[in-house]
């Protein structure tokens, strides 16, 4: 099956925190999607691999996605190795999205960090023939770039005025992570009572650059053309 997008997260919930609207939002337009999580979350601080295995796949069918599945790297020590790009090279090949998203680069969890630079340069050494994988060489037009740091200014925002509800249901799905005053579980940064209200401010934040009421961000360190300067701002009604 061919993607048109295809997400990569290091644990199960990064995808639904930053990304999710605009794969709903591509789902709505008959695009295929799908998530790709790179560790189980053995070393969360709340839950199990097997609770959040079962929310990943509970968020997925609100998603729309057409396949979420789990490279099952170890949580906690995702490093930049050749086992672990040929694995999301093998998962590029197979699947052959256009557009692929990922983590920014500068992180403070070095999960994340190593996630972007695998799925970074896994993107690249994909398209090399003599990479042998027993599968066609691919590699995606472009590399998409979310959680952006405070000092970063997006390539691009996409509006989800119209799927945020859909999404914070999607994020909902990992309760084993989120705010329960019946858990005795420890607290952490998503389970604190105000996390979804900042989660939400953040979105709204970016909405007001875009004239809109939620939005979603990403960087692309290459220039993005467009083909039709006018068939593309006046289908968004400003220009």
């Amino acid at each position: 099956m061919k993607l048109d997008a295809l997400a990569f997260g290091a644990h199960p919930d990064d995808i639904e925190l930053v990304v999710s609207g605009t794969l709903l939002k591509l789902a709505d337009l008959g695009y295929n999607t799908g998530v790709v999580d790179m560790v189980r979350g053995e070393l969360g601080t709340r839950g199990t691999p097997q609770i959040r295995a079962r929310e990943a796949q509970a968020s997925a069918r609100i998603l729309s996605l057409k396949l979420r599945e789990n490279l099952k790297l170890t949580d906690g020590q995702i490093f930049n190795t050749q086992p672990a790009r040929l694995k999301v090279i093998r998962t590029l090949r197979k699947y052959r999205p256009s557009l692929v998203f990922t983590h920014y680069w500068d992180d403070k969890h070095p999960d994340h960090v190593h996630t972007s630079q695998i799925v970074t340069e896994a993107c690249y050494l994909s398209g090399l023939a003599k990479i042998g994988t027993g599968q066609e060489r691919f590699r995606p037009q472009k590399i998409f770039y979310f959680m952006l740091p405070h000092y970063v200014e997006p390539s691009f925002i996409v509006d989800i005025s119209q799927y945020f509800d859909r999404k914070m249901q999607a994020l909902r799905c990992f309760s084993s992570q989120l705010h329960d005053p019946k858990s005795r579980e420890p607290q952490t940064y998503l389970s604190v009572p105000e996390f979804l209200l900042a989660l939400e401010s953040l979105h709204r934040y970016y909405g007001t650059l875009i004239q809109s009421k939620y939005a979603e961000a990403f960087y692309c360190t290459e220039v993005i053309s467009i083909d039709d300067p006018v068939a593309f701002f006046t289908k968004r009604g400003r220009m």
